[in-house]
């Protein structure tokens, strides 16, 4: 015992020293080096294909649109999914080649008065706004930077305005040769997924090891379902703002208040950029009856967009695909900075996917947790 007791007491310095971490000095293995030399490459690419896979997205939106309309119609009609798939596509086209017709004249006919009509409607503005004091200093402040301008560019010749216009008409063209081009890719890729998904679903689902198979297939159920659920509920808001917009319109007496109100509602999907696009040709129309019933279509268009943004998208996605607004706002903020206009049109579906996969793969299964099982739309 005598022994035990007069054991010196450890030194303090070695007690630190054997809970200091120890670093391998060894070399790194060369399979961890390619995993991490492929990781950033896939990255990069990723990057780089942005706007393709933006794009293979939106095709993936449209094929599960016109898939799971063609199941709802096989359901009522004698025919298969992909006779649907048709049926649907027909029916599309008939409904926008009969808009075309009935409405195309009048807006031609209108066109031609708008022009006719934007100088007085000019005049008028510029006389309502120098009967104002907010009017009159707007109109100093143009005035002081157009005459900055001219000053600044009094010795530039004639020839730099016109190949700056020529660029801009240049570049409208462009801009608007590779959307329709772009559309039609879509929806190409669209009809031949919707034709017939299973070959696509199937080489999916042999990327991931086989025992997790089983779990895989149904994630990518639910996203289908949830994805159609968006769409769904996107739908109805369009549908929702286009009957407000085309109300409106037609209680303030503006011409073509239909068309107006379809193009109001079709460009709604768009975030942010969309309630410009749909409320400008309504105002433009609007300035053919006067500055006073412009204005008028310029309140019922901020009234409308106001009640949709605030009330009536917010309800309608909740209760359709489960996204939280906030999600949804951060969400379309955040596409739109890393990929501008692509990015915006599909913020919202791409929050679903990511929701939906955080919820399966992260909280079940890393975390634990149990969440609600999901309920197939049938």
């Amino acid at each position: 015992m005598s022994h035990l007791s007069e054991r010196p007491d450890p030194d303090p310095s070695d007690v630190a020293h054997d809970h200091k971490l120890k670093v391998s000095r060894g070399p790194v293995p060369l399979p961890t080096i390619l995993t991490v030399f492929a990781i950033a490459i896939g990255l990069v690419l990723v990057w780089k294909l942005s706007f393709v896979l933006l794009m293979g997205f939106a095709g993936v939106l449209v094929a599960i649109a016109l898939r799971m309309s063609a199941n709802y119609l096989s359901r009522w009609l004698p025919i298969t999914p992909t006779v649907g798939v048709f049926l649907v596509i027909a029916l599309i086209f008939i409904a926008l080649l009969g808009l075309i017709m009935s409405a195309g004249p009048q807006i031609a006919q209108q066109m031609r008065q708008l022009i006719e009509a934007l100088p007085e409607a000019w005049r008028q503005v510029m006389a309502w706004l120098g009967n104002s004091t907010l009017g009159n200093l707007v109109i100093d402040q143009v005035s002081e930077s157009a005459r900055a301008g001219q000053a600044g560019e009094a010795m530039r010749p004639s020839a730099s305005m016109f190949t700056g216009l020529l660029g801009f008409l240049s570049g409208t063209v462009n801009a608007a040769t590779g959307s329709i081009a772009n559309i039609i890719l879509i929806v190409t890729v669209a009809i031949f997924l919707a034709i017939n998904p299973g070959p696509y679903v199937q080489g999916a689902l042999q990327l991931v090891p086989i025992s997790k198979r089983a779990r895989a297939a149904d994630i990518l159920k639910e996203l289908g379902d949830k994805l159609w659920s968006w769409l769904a509920g996107q739908s109805v808001d369009m549908l929702v703002v286009a009957v407000m917009s085309g109300f409106g319109l037609w209680m303030l007496g503006i011409p073509l208040a239909l068309v107006l109100g379809i193009i109001a509602g079709l460009t709604n999907a768009i975030p942010y950029i969309g309630p410009f696009l749909g409320g400008a040709p309504a105002v433009l129309f609007a300035l053919t009856q006067g500055p006073r019933d412009a204005f008028y279509v310029l309140i019922l268009f901020i009234f409308i967009q106001q009640l949709e943004g605030n009330v009536i998208m917010p309800l309608i996605q909740r209760r359709a695909a489960g996204l939280p607004p906030v999600m949804t706002i951060f969400g379309v903020i955040a596409f739109g900075v890393l990929f501008g206009l692509a990015g915006l049109l599909v913020a919202a579906p791409l929050m679903v996917v990511a929701m939906v996969l955080v919820q399966r793969l992260y909280i079940e299964g890393v975390l634990g947790d149990h969440l609600p099982p999901h309920r197939p739309l049938g």
